[in-house]
């Protein structure tokens, strides 16, 4: 289990980013309420490519061409 290896691929990344932006969106709606650091966590986690929970889990979310590197 390697928890600085990248995990998460292109899509996930961009469904991580836009969901994290409307989630901290909420903050300006209401301060306090605990779902906009869900946004910031799903924002750092999608544009660093590596989530810690999936590195705990098994789970790689990169195409086979992510992989090896061809995107």
């Amino acid at each position: 289990m390697d928890l600085l290896k990248n995990n998460v691929g292109k899509i996930d990344r961009i469904i991580r980013v836009v969901v994290g932006i409307i989630l901290v969106g909420n903050i300006f709606y209401a301060l306090n309420h605990p779902i906009g650091w869900v946004g910031v966590i799903l924002i750092a986690t999608g544009i660093a490519a590596k989530c810690p929970l999936y590195a705990i889990l098994g789970i790689n979310t990169k195409s086979t061409s992510e992989k090896i590197g061809l995107k």
